[in-house]
């Protein structure tokens, strides 16, 4: 396994998955594959361009002939391209069906005909829906409360069934929440760190007491690729850092950090159907040899630091965000 395909690389997991892979594996080389919508940025991987084993294409994983031509020479494929963010496909559902559904049909028709060593999907936690009490486990059912979350369910429902009826050496990741450098600033930490810095509101769903499992990025890097490697195909893994933490509390270390006052938090209306809790048991992946190296606090203070010291990296993207947060405060009072 020397050459692989990582689609939406030059997202936030994507980019950081790229830059580890290509300092722990000297051998391998890596192409991304990335439509550059909203959150796709060249900015997040041009420290890698130019690499002797380091090649971008700007394409779409929909597009059949761009994922032919990439995936004859690949011998392995990470999928990280999708839409993402619940807000968005609560206003827009139709363009996540079509990415993280269609999408990973075209990658695994591809993976199905050039004959791919293995085919790693990225998922998310939130194909679970929400939990009160306990953890969930890989072999519980999935009940997905928003569109985005449907959207990954169906895709790696589909990938499973490539695995079942085709034999394709599938694996699933499903991640809780990320967090580290170079993530898009809508979401809750970095959109609260650059808020802040700002001066400006820190807009907090319903009461803030809703729970997330928060995982440091590399730490989800370094799952990924003993997943790629060790895993067992036809595997879904949960991929937790086993820091459960109420969003107001996150809210406020973040807060803390920079030196601000509370009074910049805004409680602002719930989301519709926003999950309450999310909690994963990680023994599957545990029992590979993985395990968290980041501990929470210093990986927040880390992440941090990198926003403060990068303020022109997500400045240039928050000035094209105004229109969309626009239009989502304007959907959101309407119902």
């Amino acid at each position: 396994m020397k050459n692989i395909l990582v689609t939406g690389g030059a997202g936030f997991i994507g980019s950081n998955f790229c830059r580890y892979m290509l300092d722990k594996h000297p051998e391998y080389s890596i192409t991304v594959l990335d439509a550059l919508t909203y959150a796709g940025n060249l900015d997040n991987i041009a420290d890698l361009q130019g690499g002797p084993r380091f090649k971008f294409v700007h394409g779409d994983i929909r597009d059949k002939s761009v994922v032919d031509e990439l995936m004859k020479d690949a011998d392995a494929a990470v999928n990280f391209a999708a839409e993402t963010h619940v807000d968005r496909s609560i206003t827009d559902p139709g363009s996540f069906v079509l990415t993280d559904v269609y999408g990973v049909f075209v990658l695994l028709e591809a993976c199905k005909r050039f004959g791919i060593e293995r085919f790693v999907h990225i998922s998310t936690d939130e194909v679970y829906g929400s939990i009160q009490d306990g953890s969930f486990r890989e072999g519980d059912p999935l009940e997905p409360n928003s569109p985005y979350s449907a959207s990954k369910a169906g895709g790696e429902l589909l990938a499973r069934s490539y695995f079942v009826t085709y034999g394709l050496p599938v694996l699933i990741t499903r991640g809780s929440n990320n967090f580290g450098p170079y993530q898009y600033p809508e979401k809750l930490i970095p959109l609260f760190i650059t808020n802040a810095m700002e001066d400006k509101p820190l807009p907090v769903y319903g009461d803030g007491r809703q729970v997330r499992d928060w995982i440091y990025v590399l730490d989800h890097c370094e799952a990924i690729d003993l997943i790629l490697h060790k895993g067992e195909v036809g595997t879904a893994y949960n991929v937790g850092g086993g820091n459960e933490r109420a969003n107001l509390e996150v809210t406020r270390l973040v807060l803390g950090i920079l030196g601000k006052p509370e009074s910049l938090i805004k409680f602002v209306a719930d989301r519709p159907g926003h999950d309450r809790r999310y909690s994963l048991d990680c023994t599957l992946i545990r029992e590979l040899g993985w395990s968290p190296r980041h501990k929470f606090e210093e990986a927040l203070e880390h992440t941090v630091q990198w926003y403060v010291q990068n303020e022109a990296w997500w400045r240039k993207i928050k000035e094209h965000q105004a229109e969309y947060r626009e239009f989502t405060q304007k959907w959101y009072a309407e119902r």
